[in-house]
């Protein structure tokens, strides 16, 4: 994944005194997630405005990663920034077994826009220690082990979310010592069921969970987890019927579904939620990044009422020292309060409808090198290929390739900060971005493509 490290070893050149110190510090000092630390040469990011950011050397970026996918209001929003300073002077921090009224708020405007009955909230650091208690809420409730997770998903670097993991992350990590199951999850465009529409599609990816399921026992899963919309892992919005299908089949087995909302939730999609979409309430939900677009570290799980009252007179046997952490949920509340005044999450579907999907679609009507393009609101992948009559793609399973490094440093170039997984460019901007800057950046992408494109010349 390519947001904002680079390859090479020698700092940016025209670099400032002050951020040529940064990078220093930063490579003499620094140990970075998911890279090999002697290959990458981190981009010195002084400041960051709306969607866009500054590095050392006083150059401009537009941000179409919403860095990892949580800049959903953008940078430096003034309500949020405000709300934080102001939280800072009253009350840091707290113990977790403390109401406070930061965390308290929070929880109620969560609780209010989670499906159904979720009004339970129990506050994490992050998404994958939501997924982590998540499960372990569903094993307790349950009384049995095993989790089901589909390929191609993301839910974590952590123990047990790292192998709920269906992508190559997981795989220097899984020793097969978690009782996770992988299946394999509808996706038309690389089918795994030989399918031709989206219905056939849909009819037997749900017939392989129900054989899966069978075959290892109902009685021994406790809980199915699964994006609602997968993210890093490609944007597949699944076909119609496919989340009520899972809905049923885990009502049917007695299984825990666990709805991960990490990266689609709070306005991603056009809606609060991505399982809004599709008419679906799970038994738990998890959350982080979009709910204070990360200006904080936050995440959490929302609990059915099922599930809740286990734990109504048996202890939970977990617990963080910052959950809830004051600072964090003040930025959560400002953020939700926000997003509601500003009317953005209806601005996210509406630049998905009208402003995304058309150029993309475009793209892939004009560009050779663009196999499909998918997605909703502010939550679209491009999928590069070489060839599309057999769609390989630009870069194999589990790992890049020259083409698409070449293609990430065009955009750079150009002023574009992208997010990029294997062969795919992810069009994932803030869900506040104007129209005005999104056909400033779908345009450089235009120009991108044409580059990819004579690559596979």
């Amino acid at each position: 994944m390519t947001s904002i490290v680079e390859s090479g070893t020698g700092p940016q050149t025209g670099i400032t005194e002050d951020a040529h110190r940064t990078w220093e510090l930063d490579r003499k000092h620094v140990f970075h997630s998911w890279s090999a630390q002697d290959s990458i040469n981190p981009m010195v990011v002084t400041a960051a405005q709306g969607s866009y950011l500054w590095a050392g050397e006083g150059k401009k970026y537009l941000d179409f990663s919403s860095q990892l996918v949580n800049t959903n209001i953008g940078h430096q929003h003034p309500a949020v920034v405000a709300a934080i300073a102001a939280q800072a002077t009253t009350l840091c921090t707290i113990a977790p077994s403390y109401a406070n009224a930061a965390r308290s708020e929070a929880a109620r405007l969560i609780a209010e826009r989670t499906p159904g009955e979720l009004d339970r909230i129990f506050f994490t650091n992050g998404g994958a220690d939501a997924n982590e208690h998540a499960v372990r809420m569903a094993r307790l409730h349950t009384g049995k082990h095993k989790v089901l997770s589909a390929y191609r998903s993301y839910h974590g670097g952590t123990q047990l979310a790292i192998n709920m993991t269906g992508d190559p992350r997981r795989w220097p990590s899984d020793n097969a010592s978690t009782g996770t199951v992988h299946f394999f999850p509808p996706y038309l465009y690389r089918t795994a069921f030989h399918a031709t529409t989206e219905e056939e599609e849909c009819q037997r990816a749900l017939e392989h969970l129900d054989q899966l399921i069978a075959l290892e026992g109902p009685a021994t899963i406790a809980a199915l987890i699964l994006e609602s919309i997968p993210g890093t892992a490609g944007i597949q919005v699944p076909p119609p019927g496919y989340l009520q299908g899972v809905r049923e089949l885990c009502t049917k087995y007695g299984i825990v579904f666990i709805a991960d909302e990490v990266m689609a939730g709070f306005g991603r999609t056009g809606k609060w939620f991505a399982v809004d979409h599709f008419d679906v309430v799970p038994d738990l939900l998890t959350f982080a990044k979009g709910v204070n677009s990360g200006y904080v570290p936050l995440g959490g799980v929302a609990i059915s009422p099922a599930i809740a009252a286990t734990f109504g007179s048996r202890v939970y046997p977990g617990g963080l020292t910052y959950s809830g952490h004051p600072l964090a949920t003040a930025a959560a509340v400002a953020t939700i309060n926000a997003m509601e005044d500003e009317g953005i999450v209806g601005h996210a579907a509406t630049l998905g409808e009208s402003v995304i999907g058309p150029a993309l679609r475009g793209f892939a009507e004009r560009h050779r090198s663009v196999g499909e393009v998918r997605g909703t609101g502010v939550f679209w992948a491009i999928e590069l290929v070489k060839d599309r009559q057999t769609r390989e793609p630009l870069a194999p399973y589990g790992g890049s390739s020259p083409e698409m490094g070449q293609i990430v440093a065009a955009a750079k170039e150009k002023g574009l900060i992208t997010f990029t997984n294997l062969n795919r460019i992810h069009v994932v901007p803030p869900c506040n971005i104007s129209v005005e800057d999104a056909s400033l950046g779908l345009g450089i992408l235009d120009d991108v493509l044409a580059i990819a494109d004579a690559l596979i010349a």
